[in-house]
């Protein structure tokens, strides 16, 4: 939990909702408006202290220091609320071990790849939908029940390699048949739509993915330091 408040921080300063400079509100304060014990919010501030996001200045209180270049496992995540902000979650719709298309860029090595389907919010409102690539060669079998809210986390601590590297192409798509309904946005309707391909950090194409976006709740961000 302590991470995951540590993260909606981050965005909320990358989205320039909490400005460098800012005092925080106390604590306690601060605690009871997320729903969280004080020792999760301590916890989640340790962190930022730690990736120079804030300043805790004794007697004073918490002051956001707002930097580029953090450390956060969305670092690499562009969809952000239309007001700015808003921490990523995840719901697996599926994982299955299929061979690739003929549509699909080239990518790995194997000619199978593990295609994941996920339902994407931001601050709790459905915002995306997602069909991730992975090529096969990186594990026989992935059990839905293992992903966490971010693939690249989880590739970092079960796979052992990371995504170094992404080019995005962001265009407008149709949503595909299997979205669900929770989406809001019915099939074949127009949505913001980004083609992804990764590398790892040894240079390595090892991912693609497509995700539809609904543009009344969400856009694309890449901010230019």
């Amino acid at each position: 939990m302590h991470q995951q408040i540590s993260e909606m921080l981050i965005r909320e300063i990358a989205a320039g909702r909490m400005i460098d400079g800012e005092k925080l509100p106390p604590e306690r304060e601060m605690a009871t408006s997320l729903s969280i014990a004080v020792g999760t919010l301590r916890k989640a501030l340790a962190d930022l202290d730690r990736k120079g996001l804030l300043e805790r200045i004794q007697g004073s209180g918490n002051y956001v220091r707002a930097k580029p270049n953090v450390d956060s496992i969305y670092s690499m995540f562009r969809l952000e609320l239309i007001e700015g902000g808003g921490l990523p979650t995840a719901r697996v719709l599926s994982v299955d071990r299929l061979p690739k298309t003929a549509d699909m860029p080239q990518f790995g090595s194997n000619a199978e790849g593990h295609r994941i389907r996920r339902l994407r919010s931001l601050g709790g409102k459905p915002a995306a939908i997602e069909e991730i690539w992975l090529d096969g060669s990186y594990a026989n079998i992935i059990a839905p029940e293992d992903l966490s809210d971010s693939l690249y986390l989880y590739y970092r601590k079960a796979l052992g390699f990371w995504i170094a590297r992404a080019e995005d192409r962001v265009s407008v798509g149709e949503v595909p048949g299997w979205a669900p309904r929770e989406f809001g946005r019915p099939a074949g309707a127009a949505a913001g739509f980004i083609e992804r391909i990764g590398w790892t950090q040894d240079g390595t194409s090892a991912e693609f993915s497509r995700t539809w976006f609904d543009h009344t709740i969400a856009r694309y961000v890449a901010r230019l330091r």
